[in-house]
């Protein structure tokens, strides 16, 4: 046997999950397949030679009948002295499988450097300000999040400086800029923009100091809900003619959605039932909604820090833009009940009590209509509930299930 042929056979893949066949994506099954895998990233380990211990299964993305996307890490022993890899395998209809082996992405031309302690360094001196010779370090750079061909999110640190660092494509840097502009003008604390490398499509913004809110939600200290309303207040004000931001496009992501839940769920009778029973009122709502007023786009407790003084900080600011107010608390509403009823259970977790709280304060500030803002956190919902299939488990199904079963409960 070769040495391809051991390091093939050699490594489990986990979690092992199985999904229904695609028929316009013949290979599909092989992106879950252990020696298929582990044989198509071989080529661009650091020693070939060596088997990793394991692969992971980080995230799969699948649009039906067109793409499917799976992000992978894979994973040494520790006297193997080798670092985790990255990488990924895409299907395109008509194509053969290509392979992202992270940081080389040609959809983010960027990231090698911005990933490369020296390059970063240099990118930095070049694009974020200049440090004196006598006080340069080597600078250090961490993997936050990484999406193959779409957008990654890194740490450099060095001299006591962090910032957090988000690369995407070049084409998408001027809405960026435009959106933290338009943010910077809300009550919420947040990244100032220290650097932009409009070319690679790299922006630098300084870490904020803080707690993050979904932690201090497990821990049973959330912020008062005034201050996430004033904030949200501030930005919903802002002239909706701001240049250079996209409206969100509710339709588009709600229909991302159904086709998932359509494909993974055909065979499934309780699964039918309750997609059926959730579009049956979803679908006219998406249909016939439309953006009012500027917005965040994808608020929740994830998005934010809790400053030492107590100010509420975003730290993820692309989608702000035209958008709906009342959205914005049903996003927050939807992934603090969706914490509340799948999330790890903690005794001081305050998700469900915050969701109560949360929802009464803005009914009763903005003299909403209930049902109103209950279709809005049932959307959102219906798009959280992809990450059972985004983030799969043995037994993703019977979550994809129940997570539509909570849709149903939220809807009026």
């Amino acid at each position: 046997m070769s040495a391809a042929d051991v390091v093939a056979a050699a490594v489990p893949l986990r979690p092992q999950v199985e999904f229904p066949a695609d028929a316009a994506l013949p290979d599909l099954p092989k992106l879950f397949d252990p020696e298929w895998v582990a044989e198509a990233a071989r080529p661009g380990f650091p020693i070939s030679e060596v088997a990793p211990k394991e692969i992971w299964i980080r995230q799969f993305s699948h649009s039906p009948g067109r793409t499917a996307t799976v992000s992978y890490i894979a994973e040494w022993r520790k006297d193997d002295y080798i670092g985790p890899e990255f990488f990924a395998v895409k299907l395109d209809r008509g194509k053969p499988a290509a392979l992202f082996q992270y940081p080389d992405d040609i959809n983010l031309p960027g990231l090698k450097q911005a990933a490369d302690p020296a390059a970063a360094l240099r990118l930095v001196l070049s694009h974020v300000f200049e440090v004196p010779r006598h006080g340069r370090r080597i600078l250090r750079v961490d993997m936050v999040r990484y999406r193959p061909g779409d957008r990654a999110v890194l740490r450099h640190r060095f001299s006591g400086l962090r910032f957090y660092v988000r690369v995407v494509r070049p084409e998408v840097i001027p809405r960026l800029l435009a959106a933290v502009e338009v943010a910077e003008r809300s009550a919420f604390a947040g990244p100032r923009l220290a650097g932009c490398w409009a070319t690679g499509g790299v922006l630098w913004l300084p870490e904020i100091a803080g707690a993050n809110m979904r932690q201090q939600m497990r821990d049973g200290e959330p912020p008062e809900t005034g201050l996430l309303l004033d904030g949200l207040e501030s930005l919903w004000a802002l002239p909706a003619e701001t240049n250079g931001c996209r409206p969100f496009d509710l339709a588009g992501a709600y229909r991302r959605a159904e086709r998932t839940f359509r494909h993974v769920l055909w065979d499934d009778e309780a699964g039918g039932r309750a997609l059926a029973e959730a579009t049956r009122t979803l679908r006219p709502f998406v249909e016939s909604w439309q953006p009012t007023a500027i917005a965040h786009n994808d608020f929740y407790d994830d998005q934010m820090i809790v400053q030492p003084d107590g100010r509420v900080a975003l730290v993820d600011l692309e989608e702000v833009g035209p958008g709906d107010p009342m959205l914005d608390i049903g996003n927050m509403l939807a992934h603090l009940r969706w914490a509340d009823r799948f999330g790890t259970r903690r005794k001081n977790d305050a998700s469900g009590a915050y969701h109560h709280r949360l929802r009464e304060a803005a009914l009763d500030r903005f003299a909403w209509d209930e049902r109103e803002l209950a279709l809005r956190e049932a959307v959102c919902i219906f798009r959280v509930c992809t990450n059972t299939v985004r983030h799969p488990k043995p037994d993703w199904q019977a979550n994809t299930i129940a997570g539509l079963d909570l849709v149903n409960e939220t809807l009026p």
